[in-house]
């Protein structure tokens, strides 16, 4: 996002940065309550503890991908076809929400906060998460532009349950982060081609000729530099 800034919508990402604040708040709390604390304590064989309800998962997913889906084909979003940029902020916002939420807790429900399996663990939850919500929803947005509605909810519910799934299980199990850090690594590449898309083609032609003088201009550096 900062290698093609100002040359996208930028208004439109701040205001669904703070669309994602509010539904981060509730998503996170929500997800946490159903199924993250429900899963910690099955997994420590608390009394009376049940495994989390999969209908919880799916409606939660469901409903975020929905609620995704509504901001992001408001006017002010396909006006500038800004799908992508205004996913990643989104996303971006309701990741980081919801990492918040994590660590709060976990730290909440750890006895010792001078661990390294602590300080790991935090770690991961505030770099992962948010980052891959943004990835989710920018790639939610993507298909939008591209007319895939529809099936954008449908893809994005499906990661997003893979990613709620494997988030308490990482927390418990240091090795899912492994998995989820090489999920990341493989998607990665792509996202440039996402957020170009949402740049305007006169808005391309003007980033390719100032990419295009500043590489001139290392080259003639970097050739006096050889001569001296």
């Amino acid at each position: 996002m900062t290698k093609y800034s100002g040359f996208y919508d930028l208004p439109t990402a701040w205001n669904q940065m703070f669309w994602g604040i509010i539904i981060g708040m509730v998503y996170a709390t929500t997800y946490y309550s159903s199924l993250v604390d429900p899963y910690f304590k099955y997994a420590a064989n608390v009394e009376g503890a049940l495994v989390p309800n999969p209908g919880s998962l799916l409606i939660l997913t469901v409903l975020l991908s929905v609620t995704v889906h509504l901001l992001l084909r408001r006017e002010r979003v396909r006006k500038g076809g800004s799908h992508p940029t205004s996913g990643w902020a989104l996303g971006l916002a309701i990741g980081g929400m919801t990492s918040m939420v994590l660590i709060f807790r976990f730290l909440q429900n750890e006895e010792s906060i001078f661990s390294a399996r602590l300080l790991l663990t935090i770690a991961a939850i505030a770099i992962v998460t948010p980052r891959c919500e943004a990835m989710i929803t920018a790639h939610q947005g993507f298909m939008m532009l591209n007319g895939k509605k529809w099936g954008a909810v449908f893809r994005s519910t499906t990661w997003r349950i893979g990613l709620l799934v494997m988030i308490p299980y990482s927390m418990h199990n240091s090795l899912g982060w492994v998995f989820i850090g090489s999920m990341m690594m493989v998607i990665d590449p792509r996202i440039e081609d996402w957020v170009w898309a949402s740049i305007p083609k006169p808005a391309r032609r003007r980033l390719r000729r100032i990419w295009a003088s500043n590489e001139r201009e290392k080259r003639a550096g970097k050739s006096l530099a050889e001569e001296e």
